[in-house]
């Protein structure tokens, strides 16, 4: 298990690459959550999503005799172009383990940063056999996803930041809602938020059908998703919880949330209507679980992380214009 430690030294190692995102309020979203809401908009970050903070924390940590090598990673698009993006800084080689259906945008934004595209089929192939495989013929440095100390930490830079800024904004926090696929970025955030204030409550946020965390969390085991489950939220399809995060989220967690295909739409739609922000599925489920207050409002502010807004054009027009 990472501790606070080994978050601030993340952040100090990304500080001045990564984007410093904001916290934003908006006095309608307060209103319909009953409560004080600010939101993390991890789409302004490089590639339009939190994961190249726990990519470049991994790859700048890879030694010098292996960076040649390059690195290869699986994903359905975030990961994949966050690691694009840090291999490209670093002047190493990539290559990308992607889901043939995952968003045709995610794919061409992961080949225009540089990468090399594998795809495969999801339903018959494994990512992690074929990543494993191409890694042992080149030589180069497997990168997952979520389960890896080095990505947690990055990720949860961004519970440091929310700190910071809560505090300038004078906001006491009471719960941070954070979207869950893997575990690893509600991992990061809860590391470093519950080191400083051990007080705030934690939540993943997870699409149903996908919502073995929140399973996992109330048996104590790490759960499985069904098969045959399908969601719109392709960033979040992890089959379950992660080896590495599952514990740290069952020790620090105070539970797991659960929202419809329906719901994130609505918060799409919300977002680009009243907020003016871009956000992808996956990207919504922590907003839609504050727009449907599926946790109590107090006196204290909720913080919301949106992660990310890497979403295909059509889907997105599809999505916004149906009312």
């Amino acid at each position: 298990m990472i501790n606070a430690a080994d978050v601030r030294d993340a952040a100090q190692l990304i500080s001045g690459v990564t984007v410093r995102t904001p916290l934003l309020e908006y006095p309608e979203l307060s209103a319909r959550a009953g409560t004080r809401v600010c939101v993390k908009f991890e789409g302004a970050q490089h590639t339009g999503s939190f994961k190249f903070r726990g990519a470049y924390n991994r790859l700048a940590r890879i030694e010098n005799a292996a960076k040649a090598a390059g690195v290869v990673a699986w994903s359905s698009g975030n990961h994949a172009q966050g690691v694009a993006a840090a291999a490209s800084r670093l002047g190493m080689p990539a290559t990308i383990v992607m889901p043939a259906d995952a968003p045709s945008v995610k794919i061409a934004n992961t080949r225009a940063l540089g990468a090399q595209i594998v795809l495969y089929d999801r339903l018959k192939e494994s990512r992690e056999e074929i990543a494993t495989a191409l890694a042992g013929r080149t030589g180069a440095t497997l990168v997952p996803s979520f389960d890896d100390p080095y990505i947690i930490a990055g990720q949860g830079t961004i519970g440091l930041e929310i700190l910071e800024q809560a505090r300038d904004a004078s906001a006491g926090i009471g719960r941070v809602l954070v979207c869950c696929g893997g575990g690893g970025l509600v991992a990061g955030i809860a590391t470093a938020i519950k080191d400083r204030a051990p007080a705030i409550e934690l939540y993943s946020v997870e699409p149903a059908g996908f919502d073995d965390t929140a399973r996992s969390l109330v048996s104590g085991r790490r759960e499985s998703v069904d098969k045959g489950a399908t969601s719109i939220c392709d960033a979040l399809l992890a089959p379950s919880p992660g080896e590495l995060t599952f514990p740290i989220n069952r020790t620090l967690l105070s539970g797991g949330l659960v929202v419809s295909d329906e719901q994130v739409k609505e918060a799409m739609r919300f977002a680009f209507d009243r907020m003016k922000l871009v956000v992808e599925p996956g990207g919504a489920v922590a907003l839609a679980a504050a727009l449907n207050r599926l946790v109590p409002a107090s006196d204290l502010a909720i913080v919301v992380v949106i992660s990310g807004s890497n979403v295909d054009p059509e889907l997105y027009a599809s999505i916004i214009t149906a009312r």
